[in-house]
């Protein structure tokens, strides 16, 4: 089974130097790409279109280095080919509706490399007596560009892995990579099939429903609450005022200038505490519930958290103002659902529970939290408040998160008894190799016609995405 992998790294100082020039020039080559394509789009059907030129998707690279860009030659060629395959791979996912167009990667934020084999190497450590492999050692660079050992803290073992992603952000610096661990996983049909063949009742009985809120972010059908530690919350609250008060410093000073650059620091530290705690929250849960004997099938409601979050569009009144669009009130509901991890616990628990030969589905959401989950009576006034669950039909009394959760599993034990569940196909995304000749200038079978966004010609374009011959002429 593809595990992920990611630990910690502590490079020395001029290995971070090393290491961020890496990164910038990567970023850059993939920044190059993605500006090149949008010249080609934009100026397609004004003149590049009269004259037969298509708009490349390539791995091309060596055209970005010339006399105004010396510094690319102080890299390794493969950390800037890699730039251009990840923009491939970014378009890949593009044309397989996976994705948007490839855009512009910023400087700000987290920031990564991509290092395939050829630029790095695991060395063992073996014990003498037993043969047994330790530890692993990373030794990073190439003979002309060497960047030495670098420090890995690895928690558990693992298999040397193809490529890896050195990452940065706050000063913190990971290696993350997946790799096979050797134990077989039952596929989702498999687990689907076993599941079916169970009536509702004894479905229900191996079932948990999840109910997912702002002022509890995950409750269960058997009534556990997972939520933040108090102490958790009290330094998150001093972390936001850090935070704040140092967004405020660096407003003041100087763009740019060391002080800046401390200022603007900090406020990642703080920044990536919260994202630590959310994690962690989301990682402890998860791992609560996929490790439980008692429960095969985790069912969540099926919940758009991008459009719940989404920023409010703005309003006009009569008279051609601006009108309150409740912007400040959404932007702190937002701020309250991202922070209870909802996204990051449902993404965990569904590869742990994979592993574990176990499967979670969403069910829809529809009146979930005003379904009564003893008689099945739906009225608005069956929710009294936030807590507060009283049936006007059965006079059921119990807390709300608690019965909408009960109300999931019966929905998801129903959808997977009845045979109406259906697994969505995921797309994958393949990069095939580029075959250059004159043969792949004429239109074949395996080509179709489309026309590109952004007010492109009709052009023939092939279906591995490769650039015709013509345009490389």
């Amino acid at each position: 089974m593809q595990i992920g992998n990611r630990f910690r790294l502590y490079p020395t100082a001029v290995q971070i130097q090393i290491l961020l020039a890496w990164i910038g020039c990567q970023r850059f080559i993939y920044n190059a790409k993605v500006g090149e394509d949008r010249y080609f789009r934009r100026f397609a059907r004004q003149s590049l279109a009269h004259a037969g030129q298509y708009a490349p998707i390539d791995q091309q690279y060596s055209h970005f280095k010339t006399d105004l860009t010396p510094w690319l030659s102080e890299v390794p060629s493969q950390v800037l080919r890699n730039g251009a395959v990840l923009w491939k791979q970014a378009y890949g996912r593009f044309f397989s509706k996976l994705a948007g167009r490839p855009g512009i990667h910023r400087k700000t934020g987290e920031q990564s490399v991509w290092l395939t084999s050829e630029l790095f190497v695991f060395k063992p450590v073996i014990d003498a007596q037993t043969g047994e492999t330790l530890a692993h050692r990373l030794f990073v660079g190439t003979g002309k560009f060497p960047v030495g050992e670098i420090e890995l803290c690895a928690h558990r073992k693992f298999q040397p892995p193809a490529s890896i992603h050195i990452s940065v952000h706050a000063g913190r610096w990971h290696v993350s990579f997946s790799a096979d661990d050797g134990l077989n996983e039952s596929s989702e049909e498999e687990t689907l099939e076993w599941l079916g063949q169970h009536s509702q009742d004894v479905l229900r009985a191996m079932t948990l429903g999840l109910d997912r809120g702002v002022k509890m972010p995950l409750a269960t059908s058997d009534e556990r609450a997972f939520d933040l530690l108090p102490i958790q919350r009290k330094r998150l609250a001093a972390q936001e005022r850090h935070k704040k008060r140092w967004q405020r410093r660096q407003a003041r000073r100087q763009k740019g200038s060391s002080n800046w650059r401390k200022a603007k620091n900090q406020v990642a530290r703080r920044q990536r505490y919260a994202k630590d705690v959310r994690q962690e929250l989301a990682h402890q849960s998860s791992h609560a519930l996929a490790s439980d004997e008692r429960y095969k099938l985790f069912v969540f409601e099926a919940l758009k958290i991008q459009n719940m979050t989404r920023r409010p569009k703005a309003k006009k009144d009569d008279t051609g103002r601006w009108a309150k669009n409740g912007a400040t009130a959404k932007s702190g509901l937002a701020k309250s659902i991202l922070g209870s991890a909802w996204g990051q616990t449902k993404i965990y628990l569904g590869y742990k529970a994979r592993r574990a030969g176990k499967l979670c589905i969403e069910v829809p959401a529809f009146y979930s939290s005003q379904e009564c989950a003893a008689c099945g009576h739906v009225h608005s006034d069956n929710r009294i408040s936030q807590s507060e669950f009283v049936c006007q039909s059965c006079g059921l009394v119990a807390h709300a998160d608690f019965n909408a959760a009960r109300v999931i599993a019966m929905r998801g034990a129903r959808l997977i008894a009845s045979g109406e569940y259906k697994r969505k196909e995921k797309k994958r995304v393949a990069i095939r190799k580029k075959t250059v000749g004159a043969e792949s200038s004429e239109p074949t079978a395996g080509e179709t016609a489309v026309r590109r966004d952004a007010g492109n010609s009709l052009a023939h374009w092939s279906q591995t995405q490769e650039t015709p011959a013509i345009a490389l002429a």
